[in-house]
């Protein structure tokens, strides 16, 4: 079975799991790119705008994502973009549970793909991938090794978008280390 056909799989066992469901809403969002990337980023959990369409970082944050690529020489079929919560939380933030539980589909999915590097945006994505929070402002643009994988810790868009004047600079920056 090829990449594309196995996270296809991958998608249609999340769109099934009552366990992803519970105290959420919205279509499943499994992530969306290239099977084969070198890059993967990795957010939080869907929007609303994301839960409309079942796309991820299709709105105020994914503009911003999506430009910051473009800015950085990459384009969107050469990455894969995903997040540990594959729905939108019903109370705002996922909760732990919600992460740990993501992370079963993310792991596959990160199995298949295999990327170069993962590109953690925020906490949430730090909690899933590093398994314990980590403070973004002191730890951003830090590359980590574990398990065999690098991580490079950078700010979740929407901190970008709420103090532009405290981290959109450093956002850029990070990204830069990608080529």
């Amino acid at each position: 079975m090829d990449k594309k056909s196995e996270l296809q799989k991958i998608s249609l066992e999340i769109e099934s799991c009552k366990i992803c469901k519970t105290a959420k809403s919205g279509k499943a969002v499994p992530g969306e790119g290239n099977p084969n990337a070198k890059i993967m980023f990795v957010g939080e959990a869907p929007g609303k705008t994301e839960a409309k369409t079942g796309r991820p970082f299709v709105g105020r944050s994914g503009k911003l994502l999506r430009q910051a690529l473009k800015d950085a020489g990459l384009s969107e079929e050469d990455v894969y973009i995903t997040s540990p919560v594959k729905y939108l939380p019903d109370r705002g933030t996922p909760t732990i549970s919600d992460i740990e539980h993501g992370k079963t589909h993310l792991q596959k999915q990160i199995d298949i793909i295999n990327p170069n590097i993962i590109i953690l945006l925020g906490n949430t994505a730090c909690v899933a991938m590093l398994g314990s929070k980590t403070p973004i402002l002191k730890r951003h643009g830090e590359i980590i090794k574990k398990d065999g994988r690098k991580y490079l810790i950078t700010f979740h868009p929407s901190a970008v978008l709420r103090f532009p004047n405290k981290y959109k600079e450093m956002f850029e920056e990070d990204l830069k280390k990608l080529y």
